[in-house]
C-alpha cells in the first residue's frame, strides 16, 4: 500500500511512519506548512519541517513539504478571528483537521497515487460488524485525540491509517528511541501554531489586536445586574471563566464568579456564581456524522473538550441534552458524541 504520512516533526508521527515502513508499506512522509506569520511553537516551524525531514532521512523514506498556507488563513486563522470579534472561544486546531490535514492533504494524496493517509494521532480507525469504518478512543486515555478528531466522515476514516493509536505515549517513546528516531526525547507541542507563546512576549491578545479592535467590556452580576468591574478586552473572554475577570471584591460574598454569558455587541460580561454554569442542553451547530445522522434521543456520551470527561446526554433536535445538569460549553467549542468508545458525530456549540 502507498501511504502518505503526516509528519509533524513530533515523535508520534516519526513512529508512525517507522511502524507502517517496517509492515512493508511504500511510505512517504509530508510536512504542511500552515503558518507563514510569526509565531515559536505549533507543528510547522522551521525546527519541526527539519525534524520531520532528518527522520524521514533515517527511515530511507522520500519527504515533501507541502504549502497550505492560503488555505490555512482562510479556513482556520480568519475564522478564529471572526469566532473572537463574536464572543465565541473557537477550535483552531479541530478545524485544521477538518480543512487541512483531512480534507486537503487527502485530496492531494489521493491525486498522487497513494493508497491511505497516515498520522500519529492517538486514535483508532476499526470497522463494525457491518464493515463501517468507525473511529475509537486510542489506547492512551490520557493523550486520546478522537476528540480533535470527531470531525472526520467515514469517507476520510476510510483512507486513513492511525499506527500510534493502539500504543501508550510511553510506548511510542520507548519505540523511538529503540530505532534511534531523532524526535525520542522530542516534548510534545501543546500551544497553537500561528500564536506566539507567552515566552516571547506575544499571546493571544497581540495576535488578535493586530487583527481586529478589542474593546474594553463591563463585568455584571447576572442575578442583580449590579456593576461588578471591567475587563480589557471583551473578545477575550470566556464562558466559564473564572480568572482575569476584574472583580475587585470576588463578586458575590462568599462565592467565586465565573463568567456566564459574553455580549460583544453590549460589552457586557456576566458574571455569577459556579451552579448557575449548570445548564440542561447545549445547542449545535455544523453538526457531523461518521455515519448517517442519528435519532432523538439516542443516547450518547459527550465530550467538549480535548481531555474532558464524557458526560451521559441523549440527542435531541437541536444538539444533546444531558442526564443530569452540566457546566455550559462555551459558545464555538466543538462537542463530540460517543457511543461506547466509538465517536458517531460532533457539533460545534452555540
Amino acid at each position: 500500500m502507498r501511504v502518505l504520512v503526516a509528519m509533524s516533526g513530533g515523535v508520534d508521527s516519526s513512529v508512525a511512519a517507522s511502524l507502517l515502513h517496517e509492515q512493508g508499506h511504500e511510505v512517504v512522509g509530508a510536512t504542511l506548512k500552515l503558518w507563514s506569520g510569526a509565531g515559536d511553537s505549533g507543528c510547522c516551524s522551521v525546527a519541526d519541517v527539519a525534524d520531520a525531514r532528518r527522520v524521514a532521512d533515517q527511515l530511507g523514506i522520500d519527504h515533501h513539504v507541502f504549502n497550505f498556507t492560503e488555505e490555512f488563513e482562510t479556513s482556520v486563522v480568519g475564522p478564529y478571528v471572526a469566532a473572537h470579534a463574536a464572543g465565541r472561544t473557537p477550535n483552531p486546531c479541530v478545524e485544521c483537521n477538518r480543512h487541512l490535514k483531512f480534507r486537503r492533504l487527502l485530496d492531494r494524496a489521493l491525486r498522487l497515487g497513494f493508497d491511505a493517509v497516515a498520522t500519529g494521532h492517538h486514535a483508532r480507525v476499526d470497522h463494525d460488524a457491518s464493515g463501517r469504518p468507525q473511529l475509537l478512543r486510542g489506547a492512551d486515555a490520557a493523550k486520546d485525540q478522537s476528540y480533535v478528531l470527531s470531525v472526520l466522515g467515514a469517507g476520510e476514516l476510510e483512507r486513513l491509517l492511525l499506527p500510534v493509536g493502539v500504543l501508550t505515549k510511553a510506548e511510542v517513546r520507548a519505540a523511538a528511541a529503540e530505532r534511534g528516531l531523532h524526535t525520542a526525547a522530542k516534548p510534545d507541542s501543546q500551544d497553537v501554531c500561528f500564536v506566539a507563546s507567552r515566552t516571547s512576549g506575544a499571546g493571544r491578545a497581540s495576535f488578535l489586536a493586530e487583527r481586529i479592535e478589542l474593546h474594553p467590556g463591563r463585568v455584571v452580576d447576572a442575578r442583580s445586574g449590579a456593576p461588578l468591574g471591567t475587563v480589557e478586552a471583551v473578545e477575550l473572554v470566556t464562558v466559564g471563566q473564572r480568572r482575569g475577570l476584574g472583580i475587585a471584591s470576588g463578586g458575590r460574598p462568599g462565592a467565586r464568579s465565573y463568567a456566564l454569558a459574553v455580549d460583544v455587541a453590549s460589552r457586557t460580561v456576566l458574571v455569577g456564581a459556579e451552579d448557575e454554569l449548570l445548564t440542561e442542553a447545549v445547542r449545535l451547530a455544523e453538526r457531523t456524522w461518521v455515519h448517517e445522522a442519528l435519532p432523538p434521543g439516542t443516547e450518547v456520551l459527550v465530550q467538549a473538550s480535548a481531555h474532558g470527561r464524557a458526560r451521559p446526554a441523549a440527542l435531541d433536535g437541536d444538539g444533546v441534552r444531558f442526564v443530569a445538569p452540566e457546566r455550559r460549553v462555551a459558545p464555538g467549542q466543538l462537542v463530540a458524541c460517543y457511543r461506547g468508545d466509538a465517536v458517531v458525530g460532533s457539533g460545534v456549540a452555540c
